[in-house]
Parts: structure tokens; sequence; C-alpha cells
């Protein structure tokens, strides 16, 4: 794992994330890796290039782990309600609204790996006489 579920709970500031159980919070963790290395286009198993890992990768898994968790741990939020309330945190979504996954773009940027093109290889196409 990229992150553990204590560098999750020391991010988060919301309760409901802080007192998730591990094997909740390893599951939103592996739903977080597993689109971070969706957009970027690899894993960070590398050791050359991301041992330790950099900074704002660990922050943008962080990010959406907690994500994650508050939206798995909240039925409502799956559910569209308008207006719920939990501890001191409160939310209004708009009809058929939920709230949004952050936006990690800028954090990962520096790590997108672009495929590599395919050579220009002679096609031959074949059609009936």
């Amino acid at each position: 794992m990229l992150v553990t579920p204590e560098d999750v709970r020391a991010y988060s500031v919301f309760a409901k994330v802080k007192k998730r159980a591990d094997e909740q919070l390893i599951n939103d963790i592996l739903e977080a890796t597993v689109e971070v290395e969706n957009i970027v286009g690899h894993d960070f198993s590398d050791k050359e290039l991301y041992d330790p890992l950099p900074h704002k990768v660990k922050l943008a898994l962080c990010k959406l782990a907690q994500f994650y968790a508050l939206y798995n741990s909240d039925e409502s939020l799956t559910k569209g309600y308008k207006s719920e309330r939990f501890e001191n945190y409160s939310y209004t979504l708009a009809d058929g609204e939920t709230i949004r996954k952050p936006d990690l773009s800028i954090l990962l940027r520096d790590y997108i790996v672009l495929p590599i093109p395919v050579e220009n290889k002679p096609r031959f196409r074949m059609r009936p006489l």
C-alpha cells in the first residue's frame, strides 16, 4: 500500500474518517490507489523513482481516500438526500447531486505517463471479390 490508514486519519479532519475501521480504510485506500494509477497511467512500484513516494502523490491519495471514506460511510450520500448533518458538519445537495471527488489533476500532472505510440506498421486490408 502506498499510504496507510494512519496516513489518512492524520490527514483528515472528519471524525467519521478518524473513527473508521482499518479494514474499511484499507478498502477506501485501494479505491483511491486504483483511480490514481488510472489517472497517471502507471503504478508507483518503481523504487528508483518513487522511494520515498512523492509528497504530491501521497497527498492526492489521502485526499481521494478521505473522499471514499466519507462517501462509503454515509448512506445518505448514496441515496441523494437534500440535506444531512453529522457532528459539526452539514451539507445540502441539489436534486440528484452528491459530493464531488477532489480534483487531483494539479497534484498528479508531473507523474502522468503518456502511452508510447505504436510505430507505423504496414496494414493489409482484405475484401471479398
